[in-house]
């Protein structure tokens, strides 16, 4: 897995909205890049759920999520839609970008991962749990000041 400190790897592919989505389009802001196993699963969707509910508070305060796995663009769109989710959530169908940040599993599915990206692209933080509680937990503490 990429370490902290380390620049995010760009990558380019179709988001949750049909769009081409760049990570590097979001230069100059907070990224809450986290990636999730499998969407439709209880965890993902709870998860996904949670981010979703702060992801108006994020934005304003100038944080952008954007949620990943390697399921397809498709499946993103109605993951996306159930979850009410209105961040990009990109398709990895490739396994290229979660093999690029260090976090595909020996099953073939994304680990459970958020790294916290900095304006410059440099991660500053990474939360690492099976759990998906922490991830939003920690996203809150970091930009809203709740715990």
């Amino acid at each position: 897995m990429i370490a902290t400190g380390s620049p995010a790897p760009d990558f380019e592919a179709v988001d949750s909205r049909g769009e081409r989505f760049r990570l590097a389009g979001l230069r100059g802001k907070k990224v809450v890049l986290y990636f999730f196993p499998k969407a439709f699963t209880a965890g993902c969707a709870r998860e996904t759920r949670q981010f979703a509910e702060i992801s108006h508070a994020l934005a304003d305060n100038g944080v952008e999520v954007v949620g990943i796995s390697v399921d397809f663009a498709e499946t993103q769109r109605r993951f996306a839609a159930d979850c009410r989710a209105t961040f990009p959530i990109v398709g990895d169908p490739s396994k290229a970008i979660a093999r690029s940040y260090g976090v595909l599993s020996f099953i073939g599915v994304s680990k459970r991962v958020t790294f916290f990206i900095d304006e410059a692209g440099t991660v500053g933080d990474i939360v690492a749990s099976a759990l998906p509680g922490p991830h939003v937990a920690r996203a809150k503490e970091r930009y809203l000041g709740l715990r």
